[in-house]
């Protein structure tokens, strides 16, 4: 049976919180794998609501062709250039340099602003097993690679979490998306079980669940946070709050009710329809501050 999020059961929930005389390598470093020539934006909406989510430093590798123009645009990341395909998105050849860079980071978020599933599951084969330290969150094109599951996750040895959408779920399991809407807490569960990690089932009603059987359901939100980007700032949001501590499950459930109260806020102010993605971020540190 799942548990409401409510700002209540967060309250009783904290999040590790630095300490006042702390710097910003107690808050966390966040490493953001993503992009390609035709979705610069991805990376930049999930790199800055990672730190909006208060991780201390932010890393991101992305591909030759548009890091330059992601590192104006999020002044205060580190950006690595990468091999890429020639479809435009990350050649598994980059795998090594990834791992080594995420190996020194709390979270790794792995998908914003990639294409190409094909050249995306080659990458991840190569990549996964050379990750050990981090809790990695897994969205967008990253989620076809578990269709390989659970051989795919034998060699994996990290903490994981993976924010799929009900066609993306599907692609993942097998199962079609009528049946996943028919039985999503049971889907839920199972692919929990079945992948080894906390499952963010995305959708109007979100379930967060855990191998270990745990769930939790969110309704907090509207339909406007269904625009281009809105998933970039959910997943980014995540992996700051995983930067800072925090374990998976507990990182998915705050970030999935920030996300749906941010865009509660900007509901309020402006109406359901026709606020942006990047308009959630600056609300988050307050919702924060006032859960807290």
């Amino acid at each position: 049976m799942s548990i409401l999020l409510t700002d209540e059961l967060l309250r009783g929930w904290p999040l590790p919180q630095p300490s006042e005389t702390g710097d910003k390598e107690e808050r966390g470093r966040v490493l953001v794998v993503g992009g390609s020539i035709e979705m610069p934006g991805a990376v930049i909406l999930a790199g800055t609501a990672a730190l909006r989510a208060g991780a201390g430093k932010l890393r991101i590798a992305t591909v030759k062709g548009i890091a330059p123009f992601v590192a104006s645009a999020i002044p205060e990341s580190r950006v690595y250039s990468v091999a890429e395909t020639r479809s435009g998105t990350i050649s598994a050849t980059a795998a090594g340099r990834i791992a080594e860079e995420a190996n020194k980071v709390q979270a790794v978020l792995v998908g914003p602003g990639m294409i190409d599933s094909s050249a995306v599951s080659r990458l991840m084969l190569k990549l996964l097993p050379l990750i050990e330290r981090p809790t990695v969150i897994f969205d967008a094109e990253a989620l076809s690679s578990f269709a390989s599951a659970p051989k795919f996750l034998d060699k994996v040895r990290c903490k994981i979490i993976l924010t799929p959408h009900v066609e993306e779920m599907a692609g993942m399991t097998g199962e079609s998306e009528d049946e996943i809407e028919r039985n999503r807490e049971e889907t839920a569960m199972s692919a929990a079980r079945k992948f080894r990690a906390v499952v963010a089932l995305k959708g109007r009603e979100t379930l967060i669940a855990s191998a270990d059987e745990e769930m939790y359901v969110n309704r907090a939100g509207n339909v406007g946070l269904a625009t281009s980007g809105s998933g970039d700032v959910l997943s980014g949001i995540i992996t700051g709050l995983a930067a800072r501590g925090s374990e998976p499950l507990q990182a998915a459930a705050w970030g999935v009710y920030l996300h749906a109260r941010a865009g509660d806020r900007l509901a309020e102010r402006m109406g359901r329809l026709g606020f942006l993605a990047r308009e959630l971020l600056t609300e988050i540190p307050s919702l924060m501050n006032e859960l807290a």
